[in-house]
C-alpha cells in the first residue's frame, strides 16, 4: 500500500480556474491566491445564496480517531463518495488540521 505522502506526490494539481470553471464559477468570483488556491466573493454567494437545490453539510467537532482521522478526512471521504453517486460536489477547508504537528 502506498503511504499518504507517495499519493500526494504523484498527484498533478488542476489550476482552480479550471475547477471553478467546470462549476459555472468565472474568474470575476474568485480571489485567487496563486494558480491552486482561490476564495470566493461575496457577490457570488449573493448570486447564489437562495437557490432552493444546493446542500451544505458543515463537518465540524469530530474528535480525531488514534490514527488522526478526523475533520478533513471525513470531509473529503465524504464529497468524493457524493461525486462517486454523480452528486455535483465541492469542498471547501476552511483552516488545515493543527492537531498532529500543533502548528510547527
Amino acid at each position: 500500500m502506498k503511504t499518504d505522502i507517495q499519493i500526494a506526490q504523484e498527484t498533478v494539481m488542476q489550476p482552480i480556474r479550471e475547477v471553478a470553471a467546470r462549476y459555472g464559477i468565472s474568474e470575476d468570483d474568485l480571489e485567487l491566491y496563486g494558480k491552486y488556491k482561490a476564495k470566493l466573493t461575496d457577490d457570488l454567494w449573493n448570486q447564489v445564496k437562495d437557490r432552493e437545490d444546493g446542500k451544505l453539510v458543515l463537518v465540524t467537532a469530530i474528535n480525531p480517531t488514534p490514527a488522526g482521522e478526523g475533520k478533513t478526512t471525513t470531509s473529503i471521504g465524504l464529497a468524493d463518495a457524493l461525486s462517486r453517486k454523480g452528486k455535483k460536489t465541492l469542498l471547501a477547508l476552511r483552516e488545515p488540521s493543527l492537531g498532529p504537528c500543533f502548528g510547527i
